[in-house]
């Protein structure tokens, strides 16, 4: 057994990140300034996009969102159960109604023939999520949001560096990426809303800061007079340039970091493939380019004769760490209480929701680390009859 744990997830944090933090800490200016915006031109460059705006989150990048397409009362927005609450909780609270559309077994991700089975007259706003670092089939679904003429957000939170069919996710349409500390890139905690509708980025520019027409940097350095006015009321989700320093720095060894996790995957499926209790994820059959946020296996828990919890219980005592993403949204307490899904209807999501479960994966991982948590899953599968009587006693 390992002496010391593995967490699913860790940064990578170099000596250059922390030197350029240091250097905005001593500029005298830490707030949304010059280093935001190299950090939205960097980005926008690396997709290839034509507008970026940085955000505190991608959650509140996704709230202004909403707000700018007037998503409100007897709205409703298709998106699937098996994803981070955030986007669900923002639908909630804007007044519309999350309708779930189902997810592939083998990719967890929707399809537009999934999402087209949830769509009413009511509905104005489809949010596929890319998954674990794969992409959704764009091209079918954009086809289907315009004819529909609904409204399509991509929600790219697990996607920077993936590509879908030779194009960076975030080079068409609308999406939202995050930098959450356990991301393909951080900046400690932030987001990116890459578009290519100029009208779109100039209203979410506004509401990012308070719904001033221009924001503290461009007053700083274009003056104050004549004042900033409010165009509309607005909220305070400008990124600062302490992250936006550690996020350049992060993007530009992102296709080296994101080239050691699909190193460090392969390697995972290669060793795991003759434990018939474990089932990784499958790739999507178009071509894409895989990011690798997160790796994801099944548990069969028939064959392993143990629940997945138990499961991620024992890889704990055993010095590994877990995740689980994600436990199903309509499974949720507030969910079940509020929107009494009846159960059965999400089959897909429901079988996985009660089985996956994210090994570590980061790029600072070798090869030793990937062998230590295939021994502990052996161990743990070898030993699941002691294991269920100790659960039982």
């Amino acid at each position: 057994m390992r002496n010391d744990f593995i967490p699913f997830s860790r940064p990578s944090i170099t000596d250059a990140d922390i030197a350029a933090v240091g250097e905005v800490l001593r500029s005298g200016w830490i707030t949304t300034g010059s280093k935001t915006a190299e950090f939205e031109t960097a980005f926008g460059a690396y997709v290839g996009c034509q507008g970026t705006v940085a955000v505190a989150s991608a959650t509140g990048g996704m709230h202004i969102l909403l707000k700018a397409l007037g998503i409100g009362p007897g709205d409703e927005v298709v998106t699937p159960s098996m994803t981070w609450v955030s986007t669900v909780n923002l639908i909630v609270l804007a007044g519309a109604t999350p309708v779930f559309a189902d997810i592939d077994r083998n990719t967890l991700m929707v399809s537009d023939a999934s999402v087209a089975s949830c769509l009413t007259d009511k509905t104005r706003l489809i949010i596929p999520v890319h998954y674990a670092g794969a992409p959704v089939d764009m091209d079918p679904m954009r086809r289907l949001a315009k004819a529909r003429s609904i409204a399509l957000i991509e929600d790219a939170a697990h996607a920077a560096g993936t590509h879908y069919k030779g194009q960076p996710i975030g080079q068409r349409g609308t999406s939202v990426f995050s930098f959450h500390p356990i991301k393909n890139i951080t900046t400690g905690e932030g987001g990116m809303i890459c578009s290519d509708d100029p009208d779109l980025l100039d209203r979410l520019r506004r509401l990012k800061f308070h719904g001033l027409g221009v924001d503290a940097y461009d007053r700083r350095t274009q003056g104050r007079v004549p004042q900033a006015e409010v165009q509309e009321p607005g909220y305070k989700y400008n990124m600062t340039d302490i992250g936006a320093a550690l996020g350049l720095g992060q993007l530009a060894r992102l296709d080296a970091l994101n080239a050691k996790r699909t190193y460090l995957a392969q390697y995972y499926r290669a060793k795991l493939a003759d434990i018939d209790e474990i089932m990784p994820l499958s790739d999507p059959p178009y071509a894409m380019t895989h990011a690798w946020h997160l790796f994801i296996v099944r548990l069969d828990i028939d064959r392993a004769g143990m629940s997945r919890d138990a499961f991620m219980q024992q890889l704990k005592q055993r010095n590994i760490g877990t995740g689980l993403h994600f436990r199903a949204v309509h499974q949720q307490k507030y969910y079940r209480q509020s929107l009494a899904q009846a159960e059965g209807v999400l089959p897909n999501t429901e079988w996985n929701a009660d089985r996956i479960c994210s090994l570590p994966l980061f790029p600072d991982m070798t090869v030793d680390d990937v062998n230590d948590v295939v021994r502990a899953i052996k161990d743990v599968l070898q030993k699941k009859e002691v294991i269920n009587k100790e659960n039982t006693c």
